[in-house]
């Protein structure tokens, strides 16, 4: 491994990364070859987690051409230096940042969004001018495995690695033994804790994407038809294994048994009467996680779904009322097809059930009056909002996406991928054909000068 890193570095080391031609050469090709690709990444991703094609192609595969064609069309606007203005001190000094590349950066991806997750930050780790270490789930073998042949297919490893295998044995020598220039991690909280120790040892910088338990608040005067197919499909889509996806709701009283009743309408619309029939409803990624799921259907009374197979992977949409706070469900993040629904009577007692797990990594509240909806997104610090939606500010490449606190730290998307893989340096330029000698020592008698220019 040892040999392997010094490898990158040396070839980051050598400027052949650097130049624009060079890194729009990389987007370009990958681009290619994931094109070529697209049938054997939508056997993989089914294989995995029986997404559909259109799904995969939805939330895998489209998503990370998007981002990567803003990307190509952008890139060199962002390698540009940006001038800014120059303090009186300084003139006739020019001021202006660049976008450094970082170096050697790690990117280490989940299951639940095995190509978009691993490759989505790839564009930026590329365009930045890096080498870089990936690091797939090996939950998801087979899309692991078509990810490997691109990479191999495209790439030197001493530009970019590619390692399979288990986290636990890969990643703990990978990192005692070598210093990355930045670590980008995408999965559980409890996992980013153990990365973000590593590289405090070494003060590598980081970008954890993590998660949390994402709340939806349904105001008085919310559409439900509306709010609950908005809730309903990314909460079900994938088996709701997705680190934004609604993880529980908060609803008024009064409202709580129409807003059931227009969820159980779209689960149906989208699933039919029996999910486990429909090739558009997806599995458990594995048996670990369908017996922790399931563990969660006790804590609650099921008012729709709570049906599964254990051997199919299968758990079916799933409603939960009669939820209390300190529920084990309440507690973790849920990241399966499992939805609590807990009543409030006032603003202040929904946001108590909120603050028990701060800085979710999004927030989603269905209304049309602008004062709730202002008061809501003050209370609530969370990564990312969406007003009268639900997960989709994650498909805008304009908006940063990235969590705080619990939920994460940095962000990414678009220009901000860009941002998180390179450094911006700023840079003073000054000439030589003046050289007042009143900015040199001795300074008595010129206070009045330096207050002027330093004011």
């Amino acid at each position: 491994m040892k040999t392997q890193m010094d490898a990158l570095r040396q070839y980051f080391q050598s400027g052949a990364t650097q130049s624009y031609a060079f890194r729009l050469l990389q987007l370009e090709r990958l681009k290619k070859v994931v094109l070529e690709s697209e049938k054997a990444l939508y056997e993989a991703l089914y294989a995995d987690l029986k997404k559909t094609d259109e799904d995969a192609w939805a939330t895998e595969i489209g998503f990370f051409l998007s981002e990567l064609n803003d990307t190509i069309k952008h890139l060199k606007e962002w390698m540009q230096p940006k001038y800014v203005s120059t303090n009186l001190v300084n003139i006739p000094s020019a001021s202006y940042t660049i976008q450094e590349p970082l170096g050697v950066v790690c990117i280490i991806a989940p299951w639940n969004y095995p190509f978009q997750l691993l490759f989505t930050p790839l564009i930026g780790a590329i365009a930045g001018g890096n080498c870089a270490v990936l690091k797939p789930s090996e939950f998801a073998p087979a899309t692991a495995k078509v990810m490997g042949k691109i990479i191999d297919s495209l790439f030197p490893n001493n530009y970019i690695l590619y390692l399979e295998g288990e986290g636990a044995t890969i990643l703990p020598p990978l990192f005692t033994e070598n210093r990355f220039d930045h670590i980008f991690y995408t999965g559980s909280t409890a996992v980013g804790k153990i990365i973000y120790k590593y590289a405090a040892e070494k003060l590598v910088p980081v970008t954890l994407e993590l998660g949390g338990k994402s709340p939806a608040v349904i105001c008085s005067d919310a559409n439900l038809r509306v709010a609950a197919r908005r809730l309903a499909n990314p909460k079900f889509s994938n088996c709701g294994q997705m680190c934004i996806a609604p993880d529980y709701i908060l609803v008024p009283t009064h409202l709580k048994d129409k807003l059931i009743q227009e969820l159980i309408l779209a689960i149906q619309a989208f699933y039919g009467a029996d999910a486990e029939a429909s090739e558009h409803y997806g599995k458990i990624i594995n048996d670990k996680q369908w017996l922790r799921l399931t563990s969660y259907l006790s804590e609650g009374e099921i008012v729709y779904g709570g049906k599964s197979n254990r051997e199919k992977l299968f758990i079916e949409p799933t409603i939960l009322t009669g939820v209390t706070t300190d529920a084990k469900i309440m507690q973790d993040e849920i990241f399966g097809p499992i939805l609590p629904i807990i009543t409030y009577a006032t603003k202040e007692e929904a946001l108590g059930v909120i603050q028990k797990n701060p800085n979710p990594l999004a927030f989603y509240v269905f209304t049309e009056n602008k004062v709730d909806e202002s008061y809501w997104l003050t209370h609530v610090p969370s990564g990312g909002a969406c007003v009268n939606n639900a997960t989709m500010h994650i498909t805008n490449h304009d908006l940063p996406f990235g969590g705080r606190g619990f939920s994460g730290t940095g962000g990414y998307h678009g220009k901000a991928s860009f941002d998180t893989f390179t450094h911006t340096k700023s840079v003073l330029k000054t000439p030589t054909w003046i050289d007042p000698s009143f900015k040199y020592p001795p300074y008595k008698g010129k206070a009045w000068l330096l207050k002027r220019l330093i004011g």
